[in-house]
């Protein structure tokens, strides 16, 4: 059983949380602040903050860790924070990045250099996902953290902008499910193979869809709660029961198997999912 203070005792004296032991990243840190927040433990958010507040680049993304010069897909975790938590001009900074990132394959140089080549535009390009990295592919995780962020910023402050990148992931989500239903972490298909699904990236994409309909998400569902009885990750578990949880598919009574928690982050993941078990999701809630 994953308890706060053993997460606590993780922090690093610079407010921010390693992986496992070491330097600070961003993405351990976020998660990490929310399961704090989440159990009332304030004076750890009030370091995470401080750390994170000195990682914004000048583009308003976020950098991954301490001494990286470019901003990342981690960007959209903290725009997951409250906006008077990480600070109002910091939080717009990172939506406003978030709006004008997406996939290189979504850019109009690129589609005219596969023109020129004489490659037919695949059918999941129409739409615009979110990379890990700028210039590069987008990919199921990081556009699922995208579209988490600006649906809440979406709620406090609807724009057209906002609405129609939310529109334009969302789609990419749908166009990027496998044949068996749920996810995998880049295509449908490579290489002319049907690409499989995984546990958690199958969750994650459950969980950014919450409230879509689609006759898609029916075939997802399914192939998540196969996923649930099988799957013996913590990751993987724990996604599946955020997915499921938010379309309201996770079996009543369900109790997750004792796995090991290896990471600050799956120890974050894991008291969070705890705590929408009691009706507390802080990925869907406006915060």
């Amino acid at each position: 059983m994953i308890s706060i203070d053993f997460l606590l005792s993780r922090q690093n004296h610079d407010g921010g949380w390693p992986y496992s032991a070491g330097p600070s990243w961003t993405e351990p840190t976020v998660f990490a602040m929310m399961a704090a927040a989440a159990a009332g433990r304030q004076d750890a958010v009030a370091g995470g903050v401080e750390w994170l507040r000195g990682l914004q680049r000048p583009d308003g993304g976020w950098a991954p860790q301490a001494g990286v010069e470019e901003s990342t897909w981690v960007t959209a975790l903290v725009a997951l924070l409250p906006p008077a938590q990480i600070g109002l001009e910091r939080h717009q900074g990172a939506v406003s990045w978030l709006v004008r990132l997406t996939g290189r394959e979504s850019s109009p140089v690129y589609r005219l250099r596969q023109y020129l080549l004489g490659f037919a535009p695949e059918p999941d390009q129409a739409f615009h996902g979110w990379p890990w990295f700028p210039g590069t592919a987008a990919w199921v995780g990081p556009t699922t953290f995208g579209i988490l962020a600006l649906r809440q910023e979406f709620r406090r402050r609807p724009t057209r902008s906002i609405a129609e990148r939310l529109d334009l992931a969302r789609r990419f989500l749908l166009a990027r499910m496998c044949r068996e239903g749920g996810w995998n972490h880049g295509s449908a298909r490579a290489l002319g193979y049907d690409a499989r699904a995984y546990p958690e990236t199958t969750g994650m994409a459950l969980l950014a869809l919450e409230g879509v309909r689609a006759p898609q998400i029916d075939r997802a569902l399914d192939a998540a709660q196969r996923f649930l009885n099988e799957c013996r990750s913590a990751d993987g578990v724990t996604w599946l029961r955020f997915g499921l949880t938010a379309h309201g598919r996770l079996p009543a009574g369900y109790c997750p198997p004792a796995l090991p928690f290896r990471t600050t982050r799956d120890a974050s993941l894991a008291l969070l999912a705890d705590g929408e078990a009691a009706g507390r999701n802080p990925f869907l809630a406006s915060l």
